[in-house]
């Protein structure tokens, strides 16, 4: 078994890597083995075909993962001793970690609220007018780019240089607050405004995404409803907030989970822009600090769990208004 589980030199997870493709060419020639002959074969047998592999990947690149990682946490730095719950009080205690937990909740509550509303807005607005498929694919585009991408991008834009004779400033912002008349500021280090100015990347590549699904929503409602709300006298806002936005409430729902879960995970702007210093550090990027960096694995895999276990209840709540909204139908 741990031959299959330690893999150190290169010959060894080469080898690893042909017995894994071997395996798959062996279980996929045995499911077409078992389709081809259904007589000869019983029903049961070819269903654990179909879907054993699938069952053993999950346990072997899902389960046990979580398991170890969950296991981890209890234990010290090198896994060497068994410490209880000192992680998980490390993580709540200390200050450095308490900026880290707030600036995640920080992430959490303004992405998915703002980039929702922006998102909603945006598609209302340009939904039937001449220029909409444009509009749309502007707000659009970001998400065709990575957040590495992004952060890149956006750091650029808050490139700050000191504001003396002769030295031009590089990035956009601070340009156009010199262009005005102003001091150039730099957005990256003041905290705990970089946190915010980290949080525009965000939003500005969730937008797409929560406008496509939105706009799909507002086409859905039916238009007996709309014309029903016009007859009655409802026009502008109150169309809005009456009709509009009851009748895609469970969109609004997927959206804003879904976009409250990718936030959790953020990592990769905030290791672009700033690699996590000047306070500006979340939950995802110092579970990679902690364990790849400064080989605390102990400490990284309890700040795991801790992600695992903020992202259970925004799929339980996603999930049950899904239901609900099946239900209403």
């Amino acid at each position: 078994m741990q031959w299959f589980l330690e893999a150190t030199t290169t010959g060894h997870k080469i080898a690893l890597m042909v017995f894994a493709i071997l395996l798959f060419a062996a279980v996929m020639a045995a499911i077409l083995f078992a389709v081809d002959r259904p007589k000869r074969v019983p029903n049961w047998i070819v269903a654990v075909g179909f879907v054993g592999p699938t069952l053993l990947l999950l346990a072997v690149g899902l389960v046990y993962p979580a398991l170890e990682t969950v296991r981890g946490s209890f234990y010290n730095r090198d896994g060497s001793s068994f410490v209880g719950l000192d992680n998980y009080v490390t993580v709540f205690s200390e200050d450095n970690f308490q900026t880290v937990l707030f600036n995640t909740l920080l992430w959490v509550v303004l992405v998915p609220l703002v980039t929702t509303g922006l998102g909603l807005v945006y598609a209302y607005l340009v939904d039937r007018t001449r220029f909409e498929k444009l509009a749309k694919a502007l707000v659009f585009l970001p998400m065709a780019i990575s957040m590495v991408g992004a952060g890149v991008i956006w750091k650029f834009v808050y490139e700050y240089r000191p504001d003396q004779p002769g030295v031009r400033q590089i990035g956009l912002l601070n340009q156009v607050l010199v262009l005005l008349g102003f001091e150039p500021q730099q957005f990256l280090l003041n905290a705990p405004s970089n946190s915010f100015y980290l949080i525009v990347v965000m939003i500005w590549i969730q937008a797409g995404f929560a406008m496509t699904v939105l706009s799909a929503a507002i086409k859905a409602i039916p238009d007996d409803v709309v014309e029903a709300a016009r007859l009655d006298g409802v026009g502008g806002l109150q169309m809005f907030r009456y009709v509009t936005v009851p009748s895609i409430r469970p969109a609004l729902v997927v959206v804003v989970t879904t976009v409250a879960i990718t936030t959790l995970k953020v990592f990769d702007i905030v290791r672009t822009m700033t690699g996590g210093q000047f306070s500006t550090s979340v939950v995802a990027n110092e579970f990679y600090v902690q364990a790849f960096r400064q080989f605390n694995f102990g400490l990284g895999a309890a700040l795991a769990v801790l992600l695992f276990l903020l992202v259970i209840p925004i799929i339980a709540y996603n999930v049950r208004q899904l239901r609900l909204a099946e239900e209403l139908r």
